[in-house]
């Protein structure tokens, strides 16, 4: 009869506590160049502490995210490029609670492992730390679990958490959204973080190395362009974030009962990335469900806002079409 070894500290079982901490202590420079005013404690301490100033919004609302970045980061591991794994983990999130008009605080993240690889979680929170840079929230704080009972030998998974605020009189909720009012797409960053499931389901892995560099493009962040647009009274009506389900998921959460969208195709131009993908043998219909299509964030406006709000989105070097408009009918997407 076969007689189990007895294990005498954590780290034979799998958990290096000493390496945990090693870790944590490396990232703390990192995370203080993320800093912004309204931090009090962040990162080492049992909680970050942030403090919100109210008298900076009249009737301050929080506004929280939790999001990851799915089967993306199987790509990363077949092509050893993890820093972008982290800006998306940001941007998921940022861009999120932004569709409510909403100014990022601060940010936390969660890494659980089978083991830990401090040079790939290093590379993760660097681009963490860029994200939250781009977006100018603090890395408040995170967790880095190591559960080798959970996770086998490389497998790992990212989840990240953010926090904002926005006055209760300027939260864009889509009430106000009217018939007439402009669909304005917002330009994509490549595929950002979804469909990835399909895209390796459909792509062979000569074929995902070769194109890693393009489908590991992060998640554009578009928090800086769209707040400056809110702060220069462009009057936005409606904010959609265009990921998992894409347009027709995404877009009817912001409408009011009795509006549509219609969607023209050919409206904007589509990066090869996707051509790439539905060459490889998905449908048309399948591609504007599961994908972004070059759209990553799609705005509701008046007609007569477009071309304010074009020129401001263009100085932060962000392309946008009129892709669409609202009409009356049964809530939903039509795309023609």
């Amino acid at each position: 009869m076969e007689v189990m070894r007895k294990l005498r500290t954590y780290k034979e079982a799998g958990v290096d506590i000493g390496g945990a901490a090693q870790f944590i202590r490396a990232i703390q420079p990192l995370a203080r160049l993320t800093r912004r005013h309204g931090l009090v404690r962040g990162i080492g301490s049992f909680g970050g502490l942030f403090e919100l100033n109210s008298s900076s919004k009249g009737q301050p609302v929080l506004v929280a995210s939790a999001d990851g970045v799915g089967t993306k980061l199987k790509v990363a591991q077949l092509t050893g490029r993890f820093e972008p794994l982290g800006q998306d983990l940001v941007a998921m999130n940022v861009n999120d609670i932004l569709c409510a008009g909403a100014e990022p605080l601060f940010f936390l993240d969660y890494i659980a492992a089978g083991k830990l690889e401090p040079q790939v979680f290093l590379e993760i929170v660097r681009g963490i730390v860029r994200g939250c840079v781009e977006a100018h929230c603090v890395l408040l704080g995170g967790e880095t679990a190591q559960m080798p009972l959970v996770y086998a030998g490389e497998d790992f998974d990212l989840a990240g958490f953010a926090v904002g605020v926005v006055d209760r009189r300027r939260i864009i909720s889509g009430n106000r959204v009217r018939v007439g009012d402009r669909l304005l797409g917002l330009a994509s960053n490549g595929l950002h973080a979804n469909g990835f499931t399909l895209v390796q389901k459909v792509f062979s892995k000569k074929q995902l190395k070769s194109k890693g560099r393009e489908l590991l493009k992060p998640t554009r962040i578009y928090v800086r362009p769209v707040l400056e647009l809110l702060k220069n009274r462009i009057p936005v009506v409606g904010i959609a974030h265009i990921t998992g389900g894409s347009f027709q998921e995404k877009i009817p959460r912001i409408l009011p009962e009795g509006k549509s969208v219609v969607l023209r195709k050919g409206s904007w131009p589509v990066p090869a990335i996707f051509r790439s993908v539905q060459a490889a043998g998905v449908s048309e219909s399948e591609m504007f469900r599961t994908f972004n299509m070059g759209i990553g964030m799609a705005l509701i406006l008046p007609p007569r806002a477009v071309s304010r709000a074009q020129r401001l989105l263009k100085r932060h070097s962000i392309q946008s079409w009129v892709v669409g408009e609202v009409t009356k009918g049964r809530k939903g997407v039509q795309i023609v």
